[in-house]
């Protein structure tokens, strides 16, 4: 996979709907980007915040590890959540018919954590009780959503959140995010429930996979909605 990739409704052929955004992803790690591939209008903003955020998902990871009853290292080190890292720089257009696209279909991300940063403009919607409720953004603050990853290895102490963005006919939005837990840069890798969390009452849910054919399929499914995830269930 690229290092650095600039896509435009990357989601024609198979998405549902139009996708109203421009986007610019980079491969952050486990390999390092070169100064000279990002463009240089951004590249020190993309540099800093990577360097701060990727703290910031460390942290997490730790904090993770700690709700689970587990040594404060084991996501981050033990389990190599931390590893692999993506960032998503997000530009979504005023839609003059936003009725008819979205910023991004409903989905779970696939990683292990996502960290969001927005501007004050919103869109993020999740699905509460059946329903598509708005996230407000907060200013300076950060949001975190689970991934498909860590719903497995957690063996469902922590579940991936159903999430989409929409758009709107009066100004544009920017958002910025980042993925930990990168398929397609991380060396090969199986995965399944931490042995730790499992015992005679709490089986493992779900069966062990590698972590670049979970993303791959994932990816190859296409745009429907619906995590991989069910498909790994014993």
């Amino acid at each position: 996979m690229s290092k650095v990739v600039y896509t435009s409704n990357y989601g024609l052929y198979t998405a549902p709907v139009a996708y109203w955004s421009d986007v610019i992803l980079f491969n952050m790690a486990p390999e390092p980007l070169e100064p000279e591939q990002i463009p240089a209008c951004i590249r020190e903003n993309v540099q800093d915040f990577s360097e701060e955020i990727s703290k910031v998902g460390g942290l997490m990871l730790e904090l993770l590890s700690e709700a689970l009853g587990l040594a404060v290292n084991h996501l981050k080190e033990e389990m190599g959540c931390a590893e692999g890292m993506g960032l998503a720089c997000n530009y979504y257009p005023h839609c003059p018919q936003p009725k008819l696209a979205l910023g991004i279909t409903h989905h779970t991300d696939i990683g292990f954590i996502t960290i969001l940063s927005q501007d004050h403009v919103g869109g993020l919607q999740v699905v509460h009780r059946g329903h598509w409720v708005n996230v407000p953004p907060v200013l300076e603050a950060l949001v975190v959503n689970i991934g498909d990853m860590l719903q497995l290895i957690s063996n469902d102490k922590f579940k991936s959140v159903e999430h989409r963005v929409i758009v709107n006919n009066l100004e544009p939005r920017v958002s910025t995010i980042c993925s930990f837990g990168n398929g397609f840069t991380l060396k090969s890798r199986m995965y399944g429930p931490i042995k730790e969390l499992l015992s005679e009452e709490n089986p493992p849910i779900y069966r062990e996979i590698f972590i670049e054919e979970f993303f791959f399929k994932s990816y190859k499914k296409g745009f429907d909605g619906n995590s991989y995830l069910p498909q790994l269930k014993l």
